[in-house]
């Protein structure tokens, strides 16, 4: 799986556990919504970290609890 895949996944993960829209998580993120729209319909090509920590802060959850998940285990490393 390649990292943008295993972000996305993350992020859809964390919306659906908690019932909210990713223009909810792009406020509560203090990032625009086209920006989250950009991440996850593949767009944006590379995550930046601090955009993955401010997403984390907007889920009030920490970057550990992020990337603590099996999609980042096996992780494609070409580009």
């Amino acid at each position: 799986m390649k990292v943008n895949d295993a972000v996305i996944q993350r992020i859809l993960h964390y919306c659906n556990e908690r019932n909210i829209s990713i223009n909810k998580l792009a406020n509560q993120s203090m990032l625009t919504q086209s920006t989250l729209n950009n991440i996850v319909n593949k767009y944006t090509k590379d995550v930046k970290l601090l955009t993955i920590i401010r997403i984390c802060a907007g889920l009030e959850i920490s970057i550990v609890d992020f990337f603590d998940d099996d999609s980042f285990k096996d992780i494609d490393l070409e580009l």
